[in-house]
């Protein structure tokens, strides 16, 4: 297709409201000096369901409790239990949801339950596929935080585990679900920006609490802390309270700034370019301020190589995660085509387009040159050609958006957005990014069969 028909194509598209069609869309042209066109998005509603879903929270920690605080807004959903492996997080979870929730530091206690409908595991990383598997296994559907495995090794575990038991299990990369990620896919599809060629993401941070130097209990010792059966199959050693609650620092139970940050960037761009994956991966990066003891980079710099497939041509993509950046708490996913770019964030999608020119030869442009004062065509002043998506008002988030997702597919047997399939999928380029920094080299991979090459 060429540049004037994809072009032509996508207006139309946009004229007529195709588009749109996942939307109830309220088009506002906005008149500003800009020239930038806003469009607001918005999802048709989902069908309320009365009936109540009981849920506990295995991995009672900051990400644990925004989980359970976001999940307990979508109605029907009642949390009854909490598993922790530190006393202090047990006492707060029986505050934040009641005196009368079981709590527990053994998470199979938990799946032997029958009023419990599905489980949260909001645990560190490298226990997410025992629990998982063992919570499908017991017939409990399963919201696992990313990423889905802590080595590329546990994927397919996960995987046998949701087809064979035919459970719902939904990967915890929020953004997935969100109102932004849909429209970027309806846009990329109708040729907004042509042919993808390039992507790239960011992700920056400048604090303590952002680079996991998370508060340390005073009381935390081995009398608080169940410190064996957190370290799993991992080596045995004195207790370490840094190990505990700063886990994301060490390679034995966190997957690095890659599998807390990219893991949602590949996630976004799989799902609005319908990708598998890369094929080739490489990365570097650094130590460069947050020497604390720490195992893994506070920068960290991947690329990648996906393949033309039937699905998207072959195009490349670069991730950046700073720890150390004095800008702050940016991110984004920017998509390049060779007739725009869009920059898609959960709640908003930025639309950029390039100026149409005419082909030479085109005999429309002959007539108009030789109607010009001098033969020429005299350039004009252009405003920018941008369209800004943004989410309506009142619009509750993608993590809410993830949550009713899940539970909608829990109630009315439909798919989730982000399965075991794609949870690995998403999984194995981050951790593949890890291995390629420590071992300094470049990764081959099958996203398809999801091997090694």
């Amino acid at each position: 297709m060429s540049k004037q028909s994809s072009r032509r194509n996508f207006i139309q598209k946009l004229s007529t409201g195709v588009i749109g069609a996942a939307f109830v869309p309220e088009v506002l042209h906005a008149a500003g000096t800009t020239g930038a066109k806003t469009e607001n998005i918005s999802r048709v509603k989902n069908r309320s369901s009365n009936d109540t879903l009981q849920i506990a929270l295995i991995g009672a920690g900051g990400m644990g409790f925004a989980d359970a605080n976001t999940a307990i807004t979508v109605p029907g959903i009642k949390l009854v239990a909490a598993c922790d492996l530190y006393d202090g997080r047990l006492a707060d979870a029986k505050r934040k949801y009641g005196n009368d929730i079981f709590t527990t530091r053994d998470y199979k206690e938990i799946l032997t339950r029958k009023d419990i409908d599905a489980v949260i595991v909001a645990t560190p990383d490298h226990w997410h596929k025992d629990i998982s598997v063992d919570a499908m296994n017991a017939g409990k559907a399963v919201y696992c935080e990313k990423a889905m495995v802590h080595d590329i090794t546990e994927g397919s575990a996960v995987v046998e585990a949701q087809n064979r038991n035919k459970v719902v299990f939904q990967v915890g990369s929020q953004g997935l679900s969100s109102l932004g990620n849909e429209k970027a896919k309806e846009l990329l599809a109708a040729g907004a920006i042509g042919k993808l060629n390039y992507a790239e993401g960011f992700w920056a941070r400048n604090s303590p609490g952002g680079a996991w130097q998370y508060d340390i209990p005073a009381d935390g010792s081995l009398n608080t802390v169940d410190w064996k059966r957190f370290l799993n199959k991992y080596p045995d050693r004195p207790f370490d309270a840094k190990r505990f609650f700063r886990w994301r620092c060490y390679k034995d139970y966190g997957t690095g700034v890659s599998g807390d940050l990219f893991v949602h960037l590949f996630s976004s761009l799989h799902f609005i370019t319908n990708s598998k994956g890369p094929q080739k991966i490489m990365a570097m990066g650094g130590l460069r301020f947050w020497k604390d003891g720490r195992e893994v980079p506070d920068i960290l710099m991947g690329m990648f190589d996906y393949a033309e497939t039937p699905e998207h041509p072959a195009f490349n993509l670069s991730l950046r995660v700073n720890f150390v950046d004095g800008t702050a708490d940016s991110t984004y996913l920017r998509l390049v085509g060779n007739e725009g770019s869009m920059n898609v964030e959960w709640d908003k999608v930025t639309l950029t387009r390039n100026k149409s020119y005419a082909a030479t030869d085109d005999p429309l442009l002959t007539t108009k040159l030789k109607g010009q004062p001098g033969g020429y065509e005299r350039k004009q002043m252009l405003p920018p050609d941008t369209t800004v998506f943004k989410a309506e008002d009142g619009y509750k988030g993608a993590h809410f958006d993830h949550f009713n997702n899940f539970f909608t597919a829990i109630r009315e047997n439909k798919p989730v957005m982000e399965d075991a399939l794609f949870g690995y999928r998403a999984a194995a380029p981050a951790l593949l990014c890890n291995d390629s920094y420590f071992a300094d080299k470049a990764v081959k991979w099958d996203p398809v069969k999801l091997k090694m090459i």
